[in-house]
């Protein structure tokens, strides 16, 4: 009711200015000119005011309502007045930074394509354009297999399932609801994405659908792995994903029974934004299965947190629970220390006696390099089905990363643990 007051004054008073206009015209072609000009607009009504009273009366007539609306406006929703009456909205809107790198060229069902968002979770890859409920254009790839560490995928028309599903939607101005169609088969599909530290996968993407879907997409993408946001290098806990309460939670437990061995089995399904949620979250800690009620809040300063979190941080590193006595012999020390230390499978280690024998060095630590410069670090999972060494890398949180490093790709490897 208040913006269509505030519009009808303001339209009422264009209108009278516009007649007083044209009855300066009326009066002298000089008086029209200079009508146009306030000052001088002014002094025409001083001197001709029978002619012009009438106009003026109309855009007097105008301030009526708009005193109405803005008096309403004021009563209503003061901040939004002041954003009008200080011309804010004349302001270009600042552009916030980009989170991802994604540099894609063509378009999708015929209009440009350029999304801000991406996002590789539970299988699905999604690149969305716009900032609403519904995005302006969308497109989904479901992958047959959900995703961990590198992604290289190649899908020619006259390949047969299974397949990635493709799904591309787009929202009409016109339109309350989002248009979408799909297809399984008959397109050409290339993405080779690596990931990226701390929770990103980056690379090339080229997709073409056949012609009546109108999308052609070529370029570069970049998209998060998981549902955790960083800002200067930590976990930003004002986000409202599953990801970033199991961050907080499992923070929490490590810093309460003061280890790091701590593995959530999983948060239960919550609905998001919330201010604070009650769960019975199950961990294992220190190879006990425990279950624990947990109570979570979030405040705009510090994010989600456990309430009544009083713990302090673990150090960085945990100091040995027994040191050698004091009053113990050189000699007696030293032979102890040779009979309980381990063998250094770090001194004979090597990329062929990995692939030799990779079963005696499960989970240890390892550094690779390749050939094309990359580095990979990470616990040795073993060697997959195509021989290629799986690296994983824990994250913060419960998120990790796997790396996939083809033998022959490998410059240099390096054992960091004995």
């Amino acid at each position: 009711m208040d913006a269509l007051l505030i519009l009808g004054g303001l339209l009422l008073i264009l209108a009278g200015l516009i007649w007083l206009v044209m009855r300066a015209f009326d009066t002298g072609l000089l008086w029209g000119w200079a009508s146009l000009i306030p000052p001088f607009t002014l002094l025409y009504v001083l001197r001709h005011w029978r002619s012009a009273r009438q106009a003026v009366a109309l855009s007097a007539l105008g301030f009526i309502p708009l005193v109405v609306g803005l008096t309403l406006l004021a009563s209503q929703d003061s901040q939004r007045l002041h954003a009008l009456l200080s011309l804010q909205w004349l302001q270009p809107e600042a552009q916030a930074p980009a989170e991802l790198a994604i540099n894609l060229h063509g378009e999708l069902h015929g209009q440009p394509f350029v999304p801000q968002q991406g996002e590789l979770l539970g299988g699905i890859l999604s690149l969305r354009e716009g900032q609403d409920f519904f995005a302006r254009r969308e497109l989904l790839i479901r992958l047959p297999q959900p995703v961990t560490g590198a992604l290289r995928l190649d899908v020619l028309p006259g390949d047969q399932v299974p397949l990635p599903e493709i799904e591309v939607s787009w929202l009409l101005p016109e339109q309350d609801l989002p248009e979408a169609r799909r297809l399984s088969h008959g397109y050409t599909l290339h993405l080779n994405l690596q990931p990226v530290p701390p929770n990103k996968l980056a690379g090339d993407f080229h997709l073409v659908l056949p012609a009546q879907f109108k999308t052609t997409l070529s370029g570069k993408i970049e998209v998060f792995s998981d549902g955790l946001r960083y800002r200067d290098g930590k976990v930003d806990r004002n986000v409202d994903s599953t990801d970033t309460l199991a961050y907080v939670i499992e923070d929490y437990l490590q810093r309460r029974f003061a280890t790091r061995a701590v593995q959530l089995s999983g948060v239960p399904t919550v609905a998001l934004p919330a201010d604070s949620l009650d769960l019975t979250i199950e961990a294992l800690i220190n190879g006990n299965t425990q279950h624990l009620p947990i109570r979570l809040s979030k405040t705009a300063s510090q994010g989600w947190k456990v309430e009544a979190d009083r713990f302090a941080a673990l150090p960085d590193v945990v100091d040995a629970q027994s040191a050698p006595q004091a009053d113990a012999s050189p000699v007696e020390a030293t032979s102890k220390q040779r009979i309980s230390r381990p063998l250094d499978r770090r001194l004979r280690f090597s990329l062929e006696g990995l692939l030799r024998s990779p079963s005696r060095y499960e989970n240890l630590t390892m550094r690779a390099s390749t050939t094309r410069g990359s580095l990979a670090e990470g616990r040795f999972q073993g060697i997959d089905q195509e021989g290629r060494i799986v690296l994983r890398q824990r994250l913060s949180g419960s998120g990790a990363a796997s790396y996939a490093l083809p033998p022959e790709e490998i410059s240099t490897i390096e054992l960091l643990e004995p």
